[in-house]
């Protein structure tokens, strides 16, 4: 592949792709080229996990999208690229051996894919919004402000704004490292129109398809 590379981010921003595998509307384009055989074995491993078509085809597509993406901002082969985790195996993926210092998040529901690139600890999220029963389940496990806020609006906006929510606290996490090891009560992130702001982080949602929320979580640590 050629030694040219796209430039990464300038530092406290970041890039996104949110596009549909299903349809391909909105795979971002790329000079690398990558097919399945790019995929690496444990991708390989997992892609047949999925017993439903779509559900793989949905993997594959987002994990040959990401290593294109990576290709070009790392001016290294799609199929070259390798993949560890910070911490043990159920921390942070991270790229192994890169020439530049990329962070990368990768998330995907129900045909919808996100991709954040930056250079710094970045997390994205996307989620199709649940039905009521989901969010009265899952209410318990959030911050009791959250909890508070969601519980005072009407029964009808409440999947939404619980949407909108959960995407920001699991971007968030993942941009840590922590995942959901990590107690969702423990952050306060609000579940209004704008994200409360965790030390050293830029929490906010992004545009997804309707009847989906997105968000995405950068470090951009204070700095002077």
């Amino acid at each position: 592949m050629t030694s040219t590379r796209a430039p990464l981010p300038a530092p406290g921003t970041y890039q996104l792709w949110v596009f549909d595998s299903l349809t391909e509307e909105g795979i971002p384009a790329t000079r690398a080229e990558a097919g399945p055989e790019a995929l690496g074995p444990e991708e390989r491993r997992r892609a047949r996990l999925f017993r439903r078509p779509a559900d793989r085809r949905q993997y594959e597509s987002a994990h040959l999208v990401l290593r294109r993406l990576l290709a070009d901002h790392t001016g290294l082969a799609p199929e070259r690229l390798e993949f560890g985790r910070e911490g043990g195996r159920r921390g942070k993926p991270r790229l192994l051996g890169s020439p530049v210092p990329v962070h990368f998040s990768l998330s995907h529901s129900h045909g919808l894919v996100a991709i954040a690139l930056a250079a710094d600890p970045v997390g994205v999220d996307v989620q199709r919004v649940p039905g009521a029963r989901t969010v009265e389940r899952c209410l318990p496990s959030l911050h009791p402000a959250e909890r508070a806020e969601l519980t005072a609006l009407p029964e009808s906006e409440r999947p939404d704004a619980f949407a909108l929510l959960w995407t920001r606290k699991e971007a968030y996490l993942k941009g840590l490292g922590t995942g959901l090891a990590r107690p969702l009560a423990a952050d306060y992130l609000g579940s209004g129109g704008l994200a409360a702001r965790p030390p050293d982080w830029t929490v906010h949602n992004t545009a997804a398809r309707p009847g989906h929320a997105a968000a995405a979580a950068l470090r951009t640590p204070a700095t002077g």
